[in-house]
């Protein structure tokens, strides 16, 4: 049913591009920019997210078919990269991995921090463009589901941007501790749903 490809979906997506786990690399690559200079940053970086994550909903599984790859083979192998993604955000490594990103962008000067490193790898890694490629297999091509899927995409994507605009509050409201705490718990969610695709593809391949 549509709600609830609507529920996964969104839920998904949320928990693989993390909006509020992006809250202090946004901060620290944006350091020192004025404001209207860091709002231009997080709109430019939320559009080039969600042109990649679109585009890999609507011509993933053609992609995957011209190159000979089986849906189920993807969506074990997708649940594996979601659950080694869960397991670095269990256990602290992603934030870690983020920081150090994003560091190493300050020193090299880039001249365009939007592109890299805040929309690729951060929001449209890997992960989620697993994600959304995996999400289009499971709506078979109904265009309502793909609709949806669209939507959640402009929808997690337009949240990022509402955070980013607030990132500097967000911060200093949650606390080192309760980012920690969000990212963990984010991070056993996603290894359920990462878990959850893993099966759907063992089923096809042995059903």
């Amino acid at each position: 049913m549509p709600l609830e490809f609507l529920i996964s979906a969104l839920v998904t997506m949320v928990v693989v591009v993390d909006p509020l786990g992006l809250v202090p690399t946004f901060v620290a690559i944006t350091h020192g920019l004025p404001d209207r200079a860091r709002r231009a940053v997080a709109l430019r970086a939320c559009l080039i997210a969600a042109a990649i994550l679109a585009g890999s909903a609507l011509i993933g599984d053609w992609l995957l078919r011209t190159l000979s790859i089986g849906l189920p083979a993807f969506r074990i192998a997708g649940g594996l990269l979601l659950f080694s993604i869960a397991s670095e955000m269990v256990f602290g490594l992603r934030i870690e991995r983020q920081s150090k990103q994003a560091e190493e962008a300050i020193e090299e000067h880039v001249r365009n921090i939007a592109a890299f490193p805040l929309a690729i790898p951060l929001m449209a890694g890997p992960g989620a463009i697993t994600a959304s490629v995996l999400l289009a297999g499971r709506a078979g091509g109904d265009p309502v589901h793909m609709g949806v899927l669209l939507g959640v995409v402009a929808a997690v994507l337009a949240l990022c941007f509402a955070v980013f605009a607030l990132a500097a509050r967000i911060a200093a409201l949650l606390g080192t501790t309760a980012n920690v705490v969000l990212s963990r718990l984010l991070g056993v969610l996603l290894a359920a749903l990462a878990v959850q695709f893993v099966i759907d593809g063992v089923k096809i391949v042995f059903g």
